[in-house]
């Protein structure tokens, strides 16, 4: 912020406010650093904040501490995001993460967080793939709930305090913190120089449509999982804010790079993760070196079992990085048909860690498993096979560097995209991780962004020229018309064809050709058929007619953004045309690759982000314009960018993770033995 004190009110009178979209860890840590600020907000959520998908991560936040005394450090911490990214992640806040995360893991243990500890009393970690320490500090298999619980408790201390004005007098009825639950965000308010000013949301109970001024908007609303029919994402994340903001202008990045879980069970609803702490904790993968041996699973001796990732990557085992996991189960399943029973399944086994120690560090995803499968985890290997889980792509936003090359923290840059006055953060950004997320580095990755983006947004409004608390009524009568009349457009549809439907023919689509194995004439198919569901969409019936609480009529809004994701994403992997990180294509494999590159190139593509945006639509069929560069003005500056990522504070070297240790050398990446965890349960 500027050195002066922030001004809550304007000339009349009105109370200025920011408007935080969405009520997870990104959100709710970017809402505490506003109100620290002294910058009052309106927090909307699509479900009760305490429901927002972060609920769901299980794992643990990384944080290179060292208590275990192994050399690790935040350098090394950011040396492997970086390498685990396959070099598409912008380095300077990779860094400002890294340095950032042990002050932020000793926060949220001040907070009440109840991490596990060491029988010394100190901060337990265990260890998570792409690295060989133990980095990652836990609350059981629950820590993405505990860190929720943690933020949104200190987010309702400001839900009670008061609003003052410049001269420190309260004003009577205002908060620092309104929640809006259970509302949907549906438009971006702009004005006529295309500065956000505010926003249109729709309370899904009453079916209200409103527009709302703020002097700017942050979304915080996660991925867009959902765009894939299944996956680990809670059914919410379809990613509709970010296809509204992409409609409106704004750039989106990498859209191509999604994540792919190497552990998941089945099922016919979603796909349900077991986290990388089962694996962190000793678990081990394998499948019956005869593929159709029948014998119950604990009756199979270790001389049949074939532990793949053991022999192939002897150092870091079954903690390679996921998308090196997800394609080598993927291998063993699909190509050479070496699956349970010649199914896509292999084991996750556990059954020879103590039970007490189980119970004790994994019992919340253990939990899970026992529920919806039926079979007990402890006496049993688990079945799972890899789910869509994490997009590392989403809404392009900016960075300013210091004279480190870490962030310049206050910057209004900082989480700012091209639109002025929008800012995003969380799994809706595309800034940490490039071509692969590291695991239990979305926690961190979530709450440094909110840490990052609530003074950014606090210096942006600190020096705004007008407020839009300022600025005439009828701008946002104008927008919320605009939006109920769309609305009751889609509640009159009564083509033939089902919402429902379509959807469920994009995702069993997307799940299929665009995720593990990308091939060129394959996604060519796709994208004829993603224009094929847009055209189908302009015939879709509506299956609801409720005046109130009506779910069908908001999923068919949602259901036109998933598509247009859904054209972003594969277009952008049909255009990339190498292997990098989660992106794999088989025909590309080490294409170019020489002393000078390492890692192999797509030269039309090295080292560049992946930069869409919207073209509008041609006969029904939404259109993806992809640039190399633009320019946007944020705080009466013109910032020019290109797709350029920032490799300045990390060598390229290429990732190897088949090495063997030195000999002699201790192995960081042995599980403690058995003996030892009962004695220290």
């Amino acid at each position: 912020m500027a050195g002066s004190k922030y001004v809550c009110t304007t000339s009349s009178g009105k109370v200025r406010r920011v408007a935080v979209v969405g009520g997870g860890l990104a959100g709710l840590m970017t809402v505490i650093k506003l109100c620290e600020a002294g910058v009052p907000v309106d927090l909307f959520s699509l479900v009760p904040v305490k429901r927002s998908h972060s609920v769901c991560a299980q794992g643990g936040i990384n944080a290179s501490v060292n208590t275990k005394g192994e050399g690790d450090s935040p350098r090394v911490h950011f040396e492997e995001t970086v390498l685990g990214g396959d070099f598409l992640a912008q380095q300077p806040p990779c860094l400002g993460m890294a340095e950032a995360a042990p002050g932020i893991v000793h926060l949220l243990d001040r907070m009440g967080v109840p991490f596990n500890r060491t029988p010394e009393g100190l901060l337990d970690f265990r260890r998570f793939g792409g690295t060989l320490y133990h980095r990652t500090a836990f609350a059981g298999a629950t820590t993405g709930q505990q860190l929720l619980y943690a933020l949104d408790e200190q987010v309702r201390r400001f839900e009670t305090q008061g609003v003052e004005d410049a001269q420190g007098v309260a004003i009577p009825g205002e908060k620092m913190v309104r929640k809006f639950e259970f509302w949907d965000f549906v438009q971006l308010v702009l004005d006529d120089e295309g500065t956000c000013r505010g926003l249109v949301a729709q309370d899904l109970k009453s079916m209200e449509i409103r527009g709302f001024a703020a002097d700017a908007v942050c979304l915080a609303t996660g991925g867009p999982g959902i765009v894939f029919g299944r996956s680990t994402n809670s059914t919410i994340n379809t990613g509709i804010a970010n296809a509204i903001a992409y409609k409106q202008g704004a750039i989106y990045g990498n859209g191509e790079l999604i994540q792919i879980h190497p552990t998941a069970i089945p099922g016919a609803d979603k796909l349900r993760l077991i986290s990388e702490s089962a694996r962190g904790e000793g678990g081990r993968i394998w499948v019956p070196k005869d593929a159709m041996d029948k014998r119950d699973p604990m009756q199979i001796p270790e001389k049949d079992r074939r532990y793949f990732l053991e022999d192939k990557y002897p150092l870091y085992k079954n903690l390679v990085p996921r998308d090196v996991a997800s394609r080598e189960l993927f291998k063993v399943c699909y190509g050479e048909k070496a699956g349970i029973m010649g199914r896509n399944e292999v084991y996750l086994d556990l059954t020879h860690i103590p039970e007490a120690m189980l119970r004790k560090k994994l019992a919340g995803i253990l939990e899970i498993y026992e529920k919806f499968v039926g079979v007990s985890p402890y006496h049993n290997p688990m079945k799972v096979f890899p789910a869509v889980h994490y997009s590392m792509g989403g809404m392009w936003v900016d960075f300013e560097r210091d004279e480190r090359g870490s962030l310049k923290h206050g910057s209004p840059r900082n989480h700012a995209t091209n639109i002025t006055g929008l800012y995003n953060v969380g799994e809706s950004d595309y800034q940490y991780h490039g071509g692969n997320r590291l695991g239990a580095n979305s926690l961190l990755s979530t709450i440094y962004g909110g840490m990052v983006t609530g003074p950014a947004i606090a210096s942006y409004v600190d020096n705004l020229d007008r407020s839009a608390f300022d600025l005439p009524e009828s701008l946002f009568s104008k927008a919320e018309k605009a939006e109920q009349k769309k609305y009751d457009e889609l509640a009159s549809k009564d083509g033939d064809e089902n919402p429902y439907g379509l959807h469920k023919e994009l995702g069993e689509m997307m799940l299929r050709d665009v995720t593990i194995e990308r091939h060129n004439p394959v996604l060519e198919k796709v994208i004829e058929k993603i224009g094929e569901l847009e055209e189908r969409y302009k015939n879709v019936a509506v299956v609801d007619s409720s005046a109130k609480a009506n779910q069908a009529v908001p999923f068919m809004r949602h259901l036109e953004g998933m598509l247009i994701l859904a054209r972003v994403i594969a277009e952008g992997a049909l255009a990339r045309n190498e292997c990098r990180g989660a992106h794999y294509k088989p025909d590309y494999d080490d294409k170019n690759k020489d002393a000078t590159h390492p890692i192999g190139r797509d030269d039309q593509n090295w080292l560049r982000s992946t930069l869409a945006k919207w073209g509008g639509r041609e006969g029904g069929r939404s259109k993806v314009e992809f640039i190399r560069e633009f320019d946007y003005s944020l705080a009466g500056q013109r910032v020019h960018v290109t797709d350029q990522v920032d490799i300045s504070l990390m060598a390229l070297r290429k990732r190897d993770y088949t090495k063997k240790k030195a000999a002699n050398a201790a192995d960081p990446t042995a599980a403690p033995k058995p003996a030892e965890e009962a004695a220290k349960a």
